[in-house]
């Protein structure tokens, strides 16, 4: 049993890792050489088009390129990939950049002990950095089931799940279901799929996972 939840935590980092690499820029040959492998493909349950996985690189990447431009960048109308532009706040602090989510995000990060990388010029309220965020955390989570660390088991699915609920879950679902209606290619919806089921997976197993720890503490 342990074993699993050690190779689980590990699965679900590898996913929350690729999904910020899908979103943190266009499509490089590196990230194309691991969206077409079968084991991460069975993965995540994704199914692409015979046209995506046979087709020459130097096309896929092209037109990749320009669809991440057009969808996340601009200079048209385009899909922001930062929660303050999404997430609908009680006090009306939202819908462009730089809000009180960027903020909040960004205290989070630095709380947890988390630091950027030096050559970092973005906003800490990207898609990709949490997601990011998320891929350290169950990392780390992975890392203490190994070693038996209940109570930082513990202190890391606390962290998952209040990153969760207080952002994740309050615009990602929202941005999927624009980016599955704005995406001319079925590459970036699939992917827009997928992310969003797995934010509704992550937001069960993760509360069904505190759920354990502390019937386990109690045990002990």
């Amino acid at each position: 049993m342990q074993d699993e939840m050690i190779e689980t935590a590990k699965q679900r980092s590898s996913i929350y890792g690729f999904l910020a690499l899908i979103y943190r820029s266009e499509i490089t040959k590196t990230l194309l050489i691991k969206i077409k492998d079968p084991a991460l493909l069975s993965l995540l349950g994704v199914n692409l088009e015979s046209d995506f996985l046979h087709r020459p690189e130097d096309e896929l990447l092209e037109e990749h390129a320009v669809e991440y431009t057009r969808l996340f960048i601009g200079p048209g109308k385009h899909i922001s990939p930062h929660e303050s532009v999404h997430h609908e706040r009680g006090d009306g602090d939202w819908g462009s950049l730089w809000g009180k989510a960027t903020v909040e995000v960004k205290k989070f990060i630095e709380a947890t002990g988390l630091e950027y990388a030096p050559d970092f010029t973005g906003m800490p309220d990207h898609i990709s950095v949490e997601l990011e965020l998320m891929q350290r955390v169950t990392a780390g989570e992975a890392q203490a089931r190994k070693e038996n660390d209940i109570d930082k088991v513990d202190y890391c699915l606390q962290i998952e799940n209040k990153f969760m609920d207080a952002h994740l879950l309050k615009w990602v679902p929202a941005f999927c279901d624009k980016v599955v209606s704005q995406a001319e290619l079925s590459f970036y919806r699939e992917m827009a799929h997928v992310t969003k089921q797995f934010m509704k997976f992550e937001e069960e197993e993760i509360k069904k996972y505190i759920s354990e720890a502390g019937k386990t503490k109690t045990a002990c």
